[in-house]
């Protein structure tokens, strides 16, 4: 066969794979509301009450705990999560975000939060980003699957012009040393959103443990309440 015959009929067959798309975020994930608790353990995310996890970065800390609250959104009992952000010693935000878990799965699904965002002088200023599932067309994201696969791409927020945040799995075998410890087996997510194109944010899980690193802030210590 003539060479430039050949070689034209390779690109014919590598162009397509080269320029094909990239697999879309899965945003539908058929939940069974029946299937859902407020209480349970996922392996990189752990929704019982009194778990707290602590971090810090040179600008300030962060503070993640599981309430005894639960709240009711879209017709399902959600667990509250509370998080407490400070920068320079002030009170920036406090969010209270509502998750279920799967009890066939463990997967764990992401409802909607309400958000306080704070000025210096401790005033609330807004509440942006605050959405919840099944009002003006948001829908449940998935925060964590139950078994993380490699290159899984799934949206966390559903709530349109709101809150699109997605994440895919960009590893789930990092090794990763931060204050509270060194961990092997650690799932890391690669976050982004259509509402800000360009921008990515990266998150790190251990198994047992649930968050460990986000951005610049790092898990200090972890677990119940004291």
């Amino acid at each position: 066969m003539n060479k430039a015959v050949l070689i034209v009929l390779i690109l014919a067959v590598l162009a397509p794979m080269a320029f094909a798309a990239e697999p879309a975020f899965t945003e539908d994930f058929a939940i069974d509301k029946s299937d859902l608790s407020s209480t349970g353990r996922n392996p990189y995310f752990i929704l019982e009450p009194g778990y707290q996890l602590y971090f810090k970065s040179a600008d300030g800390d962060l503070t993640i705990t599981v309430l005894n609250d639960t709240k009711l959104v879209d017709g399902v009992e959600t667990r509250v999560v509370e998080e407490r952000e400070t920068e320079g010693g002030k009170l920036i935000e406090v969010s209270r975000n509502y998750f279920a878990i799967s009890k066939r799965n463990n997967g764990v699904f992401y409802f909607g939060e309400d958000v306080d965002m704070y000025d210096k002088s401790g005033k609330i200023t807004g509440h942006g980003g605050s959405w919840y599932a099944g009002v003006d067309g948001a829908r449940a994201g998935l925060m964590m699957p139950g078994l993380p696969l490699l290159g899984a791409r799934f949206y966390q927020e559903v709530a349109p012009k709101l809150a699109m945040d997605r994440a895919e799995i960009v590893s789930i075998s990092d090794i990763r040393k931060v204050p509270a410890g060194s961990f092997d087996h650690v799932v890391r997510t690669e976050e982004t959103t259509p509402l800000e194109p360009g921008v990515k944010e990266y998150k790190y899980y251990a198994p047992g443990i649930g968050l460990i690193k986000d951005g610049d802030m790092e898990l200090v210590r972890y677990g119940a309440v004291r």
